[in-house]
């Protein structure tokens, strides 16, 4: 049975330059541009079977599955309501053969998350830590964009947990907890890559994109990113092409 409250205030949207319709809630945290970033740190040559940790309504998942057809995904979202409507947004887009969305807590997953089953996980975790945060008047929101007990070091501990011997993590986070992010992943994955994405040419970079590899031994590599925007606000081409045109990043 539905979880969704038939008053509740939903709209409609497309992902991809429509190639994806989406479902999400009117209030509270909506999806950006990050699901869509994510879903291109995934290498275009990807097949296999991917973990979205904290998918929320599915737009990641969902960017995914539509780029990678080679692909099935594994949706996970604590927050019952996201993950019907995940549901929803998976069955708007034809999409039940590949995508699944679970419900649980990163904490306590099911059989079918078993530890080294999946050959990638994409993670956009909660960017501020508790102590550095206001508190926002919407729970959903808050939970997005702020950690509670479930911080950082446990989403890395549980990617990399899922993970197969020498699977892709792709991450996308504040820049500034980079370093946060490179420590909980020493000497547990490697040749990672971070790719900067710039609001526009010459500002300061507050996202990236970081994807490493488990149990592999190679340096770290800065790459040059994805300038997003022109002087005059409009996407540059090269971030068209990721959010309208599907196209992977130049990882």
């Amino acid at each position: 049975m539905s979880e969704i409250p038939s008053d509740a205030g939903i709209t409609r949207d497309a992902l991809l330059g429509g190639r994806v319709v989406f479902d999400q809630p009117a209030q509270g945290y909506r999806a950006a541009i990050d699901p869509m970033m994510l879903a291109g740190g995934l290498p275009a040559s990807f097949r296999g079977r991917i973990a979205d940790l904290g998918c929320g309504a599915g737009a990641a998942a969902l960017c995914a599955a539509t780029r990678l057809p080679g692909a099935t995904v594994v949706g996970i979202e604590r927050d019952p309501f996201l993950a019907s409507l995940a549901r929803q947004n998976v069955a708007h887009n034809s999409l039940q053969d590949r995508v699944e969305i679970v419900s649980a807590d990163i904490r306590a997953l099911p059989p079918a998350c078993a530890d080294g089953s999946f050959d990638a996980v994409i993670a956009n975790p909660p960017y501020l830590e508790a102590g550095r945060a206001n508190p926002l008047a919407d729970p959903r929101k808050g939970a997005a964009t702020v950690e509670d007990e479930v911080v950082l070091e446990l989403w890395l501990e549980t990617a990399i947990r899922l993970l197969r011997h020498k699977g892709m993590l792709v991450l996308i986070h504040r820049a500034d907890r980079l370093g946060d992010i490179l420590t909980g992943l020493q000497g547990q994955a490697g040749e990672v890559i971070v790719f900067p994405l710039w609001p526009k040419a010459g500002a300061a970079a507050k996202r990236v994109i970081l994807r490493a590899r488990k149990g592999i031994r190679a340096p770290l590599v800065m790459a040059g990113g994805l300038v997003l925007h022109e002087e005059g606000g409009a996407y540059t081409a090269a971030a068209e092409s990721v959010l309208r045109g599907g196209q992977g990043l130049d990882l």
